[in-house]
């Protein structure tokens, strides 16, 4: 019975993931009083596949503590949707539907693969998940926040540096620093500074000079990632700042320049960086070094062709065989177990959050704000394109996470500020809306009075 339960699981949580995606992509545009029948439909698609996954898992196990886990992952989830409609009745609902689905499914595969990450993962989610009730109304009500970007400039530097000098050795990169006993990735914070910092050099002078300083700048960061070693981190600084110089300056001469300037970087780095090599010779051709640069790469493209479309079935496949495969490889871990149908509607559930924020980012009219949305919105989608283009074997691992999914504390703490930053923008406009109307309507009542006269 159990194993029927499971077979059966696969296609009803592909079901139910697909038709939320479908669902998030037709009321993008859609005004908000269409949307709420909807909502609530997609709402009982996510409780129902979060349910039915984690019934399965337990299934399987018999582990009770899985359904302990489960009940308090629902009560936290819906707590969030319920407090955040409640406080901030105009934010972007879809955006909150798409986060807690992102987040349900990495609770659910950390659940599968490693039962204490999970918890210390759902620890961070509470803290982070307190956090998105503040920063919105920071961002809508602090209009100081656009002067203040040489600080930003200046900590992120400074952190990275610290990086640097006294950071922690991982994978062949300096990552992390400890403090007080407590370990995190400050890369992951300063990306937040970072695209602070751009918009601030770039919201009203774009001259020539403005734009010179403000690429050296931003040329400083990349190189520090990269004399770390950090060259994922390196390329999503690099990527999200040539976004940037393109949106606010409309200069595609530049932005040419830009990717000719990244390519002759990156052949540099592979000529000087070991590390570097020895993930290239992985990418290029990994079953010749199969047991030991090229096994990651292997295991994971093996597993990824064992699931097939429809996946093993939850607790059925063997993806701990992948190493780090709840960090930088657990994109191949859901599509073993879960199918490689359903990891392609994950991915478009990123996708359709990226429109969602686009769509955010077009519709402010203050150019700070529209950069600092689209520069998140940017960083969160290409760090989805090099973690999934590494597992797949698209391009050489760069060893970053999947956001909301993978396990890693300051990469969760970190997106959820960036998730709660763009739905303060997306209050903002709603602002801007509200006032534009309002002018609208005592510009009439102006001219009423006029005609009276």
């Amino acid at each position: 019975m159990v194993n029927v339960i499971t077979e059966l699981s696969k296609y009803a949580m592909i079901l139910f993931l697909g038709l939320h995606t479908l669902l998030g992509f037709r009321l993008v545009r859609k005004p908000e009083d269409e949307k709420r029948a909807s909502l609530w439909q997609q709402n009982i698609l996510f409780f129902g596949m979060h349910f039915l996954g984690n019934l399965v898992l337990y299934l399987n196990t018999e582990n009770e503590e899985i359904l302990y886990f489960y009940g308090a992952q629902a009560l936290l989830f819906l707590i969030f949707l319920i407090l955040h409609h409640v406080i901030y009745p105009k934010e972007d609902k879809l955006l909150n539907h798409n986060l807690v689905m992102l987040l349900s499914v990495g609770f659910l595969m950390l659940t599968r693969l490693s039962f204490d990450k999970a918890e210390r993962q759902f620890e961070i989610a509470v803290l982070a998940m307190g956090l998105t009730f503040l920063i919105p109304l920071i961002i809508r009500k602090v209009g100081a926040l656009r002067k203040l970007h040489w600080f930003y400039g200046a900590v992120g530097l400074i952190l990275l540096l610290a990086v640097l000098i006294a950071g922690t050795v991982s994978s062949g990169a300096k990552l992390t620093l400890t403090i007080l006993g407590v370990s995190f990735q400050p890369s992951e914070f300063v990306k937040i500074m970072f695209v602070f910092f751009v918009a601030g050099m770039l919201r009203e002078d774009r001259s020539f000079r403005q734009v010179a300083l403000t690429t050296a700048l931003a040329a400083s960061y990349v190189l520090v990632l990269v004399a770390s070693k950090d060259l994922g981190g390196a390329l999503i600084f690099f990527v999200t700042y040539l976004v940037m110089l393109y949106v606010a300056t409309k200069q595609p001469l530049w932005f040419l320049a830009g990717l000719l300037v990244g390519s002759g970087a990156a052949w540099v780095a592979w000529k000087l960086f070991a590390h570097v090599q020895t993930r290239v010779l992985a990418w290029s051709d990994p079953f010749s070094v199969i047991d030991n640069e090229g096994y990651q790469i292997t295991q994971s493209l093996f597993a990824i062709g064992t699931g097939g479309w429809f996946g093993m079935g939850i607790g059925q496949g063997m993806p701990y065989k992948i190493p780090v495969v709840e960090e930088d490889f657990i994109f191949a871990a859901i599509a073993e177990e879960l199918g490689i149908l359903f990891a392609v509607i994950l991915i478009f559930v990123y996708l359709c959050s990226f429109y969602m924020i686009i769509n955010i980012a077009m519709c402010l009219k203050d150019s700070y704000y529209k950069l600092v949305a689209l520069g998140l919105g940017t960083m969160l989608t290409f760090q989805v394109f090099l973690c999934v283009g590494g597992v797949i074997k698209f391009i050489p691992s760069t060893g970053v996470t999947l956001p909301f999914v993978s396990y890693g504390g300051s990469s969760l703490l970190s997106t959820f500020v960036m998730w709660a930053i763009i739905q303060g923008m997306y209050l903002k406009r709603s602002d801007e809306v509200a006032e534009y109307d309002k002018r609208g309507k005592a510009e009439k009542i102006e001219k009423k009075g006029k005609k009276e006269e």
